[in-house]
């Protein structure tokens, strides 16, 4: 004989059953669902056969619930009371397009200018982030995924699933080299003397026209320009620089929001405006907090 299980009891039972306790009566239980009486009915029985025995007195006069039917509505009234708030908030959430949490990756650092925004979104929205730092080589794996809602990297983006929902403004591009390094005695570099560099890499599995943005492999002339050592962290790269072998090119935020006894910093002439960020997000999965979110990083630049 096969014993029923909970997942064979419908939902429907439950509430009529919870809504028979409080009216005591078919026919007001059958108004209030909007059934009619015979299906109420039909759905008591129907539960009454999952579990087994009688929950519910009926006679002519009045209906009772039995000593297991008024045990049974004590236990199962708070999990389906707590089911249909559950519910309820789903659908709120649906309403109003998405749910009430972001997961936004970063390389790098995260600015207070960016975070300032993030409270803006909770405070207007009631939308709370969560950040989560991405390999400085990898910035598009874990978006892909699924494991993040956005990610706030280095531009260019040509993945076709993918959606640029806010460009930063774009920025010049430094040489970081190390305290004393030879080269630390110009005012300004250019492109070309890039060739004279070994310059770090981002490690990691993004595509190479991204790499190449980040590191390019040639001077506008097209000398080779070396590039021995890669790395997946920005501090991994300042301590590198530091040694004096290797430079890195890095953008002015960075430089605003890192400084270090041990390193310079010099202006390359010929990748001005260069270097930008953007809020990225998987084009399917567009929501109305992404594009708020996009809207308030918007209001904090250009305002």
């Amino acid at each position: 004989m096969r014993v029923p299980t909970m997942n064979q009891v419908h939902l429907q039972q439950i509430e009529c059953l919870l809504t028979l306790a409080d009216e005591l009566h078919f026919g007001r239980t059958a108004e209030r669902l909007g059934y009619s009486q015979s299906r109420a009915s039909q759905l008591i029985a129907s539960l009454e056969h999952r579990v087994g025995a009688r929950l519910v007195q009926r006679t002519s006069r009045r209906v009772a619930l039995t000593r297991l039917g008024e045990q049974f509505v004590r236990e199962v009234r708070p999990a389906y009371q707590n089911l249909a708030t559950a519910f309820a908030h789903a659908r709120e959430r649906a309403m109003r397009g998405a749910l009430e949490e972001l997961r936004i990756g970063f390389t790098g650092m995260v600015y207070e200018e960016i975070t300032r925004t993030f409270r803006a979104l909770y405070e207007q929205h009631g939308v709370t982030v969560h950040t989560h730092d991405l390999p400085l080589g990898s910035p598009f794996t874990a978006l892909t995924a699924g494991e993040l809602d956005a990610a706030i990297i280095e531009l260019p983006v040509h993945e076709p699933d993918l959606t640029v929902g806010f460009r930063f403004p774009a920025q010049d591009q430094f040489l970081v080299l190390a305290r004393g390094h030879p080269l630390t005695e110009r005012e300004n570099l250019t492109a070309e003397e890039l060739a004279e560099i070994d310059l770090l890499h981002r490690e990691g599995d993004a595509p190479d026209y991204w790499k190449t943005a980040r590191t390019p492999l040639t001077t506008p002339s097209g000398t080779p320009i070396l590039s021995t050592t890669g790395i997946t962290t920005i501090q991994q790269g300042l301590a590198l620089a530091a040694t004096g072998r290797h430079g890195m090119l890095v953008c002015r935020p960075l430089i605003e929001h890192s400084s270090r006894g041990d390193l310079d910093v010099i202006p390359v002439r010929g990748l001005e405006a260069t270097s930008q960020l953007g809020l990225v997000w998987r084009t399917e999965h567009t929501s109305p907090q992404l594009t708020a979110l996009a809207h308030l990083l918007d209001e904090a630049v250009h305002h």
